[in-house]
């Protein structure tokens, strides 16, 4: 895996990439501007860029729009965001775009390497990781629609897991369950959410959505 970092802080920038390194994995540039990230991603085509939310020069959101625009320039690449804390625009325009190839983390995450790891191989192979916390700080805000109080706790607990990017196998394992069951759960929470197939959109993502655009629109 050829990996792009950018992120302002020296210390965490070099950390990571010692990190990443000692993993075997190929890091091909640091970088502390959006400019030189651009610039990195252009030359060395990486498979992935892990990127800050809040780079120079004004620390608000020059890192997603970098990571835009590196996505609207070469569509494969896989991009994990970093950041300080919970920033719920930012992890449902995450989402809202599909969310393959990409995963939004918190920073503190980096220190639970395993987990980091994962979630950054997760990215990489095409899937999606968001931090667990992310994920319950923005549904600990959302006052259930008619539609959500359909789900079960189990079913509840399972959409969570969804919006982390886990896959069956992983939730199954996650909640000591078996994958049919995690399978039936699944089915239910698409047709309690008036989820029908098509072939326009991704129902585990839209499922997810529905938590996160309610509770930006009720905020």
């Amino acid at each position: 895996m050829r990996i792009v970092i950018a992120e302002d802080d020296p210390l965490l920038r070099e950390g990571l990439a010692l990190l990443l390194r000692a993993e075997s994995l190929d890091v091909v540039a640091t970088t502390g501007t959006p400019d030189e990230f651009l610039a990195a991603v252009d030359e060395h085509r990486p498979d992935t860029a892990i990127v800050d939310v809040r780079m120079p020069p004004t620390h608000s959101d020059e890192g997603i729009t970098a990571a835009v625009e590196a996505r609207r320039r070469h569509p494969d690449l896989a991009v994990l965001v970093l950041s300080a804390y919970v920033e719920q625009a930012f992890a449902t325009e995450l989402l809202s775009h599909g969310g393959a190839r990409l995963g939004y983390l918190l920073k503190e995450r980096v220190g639970r390497v395993q987990e980091f790891l994962d979630a950054l191989h997760r990215v990489a192979g095409g899937g999606t990781a968001i931090d667990p916390e992310v994920v319950a700080q923005l549904l600990a805000r959302t006052r259930p629609d008619s539609r959500l109080e359909r789900l079960s706790p189990r079913e509840r607990d399972v959409l969570a897991l969804m919006a982390e990017g886990l896959g069956n196998t992983a939730i199954a394992d996650r909640l000591v369950v078996t994958e049919g069951a995690v399978h039936k759960h699944i089915r239910n929470i698409f047709a309690k959410l008036d989820l029908a197939p098509t072939d326009r959109s991704d129902r585990r993502v839209t499922a997810v959505l529905r938590y996160l655009d309610d509770t930006r629109r009720r905020r």
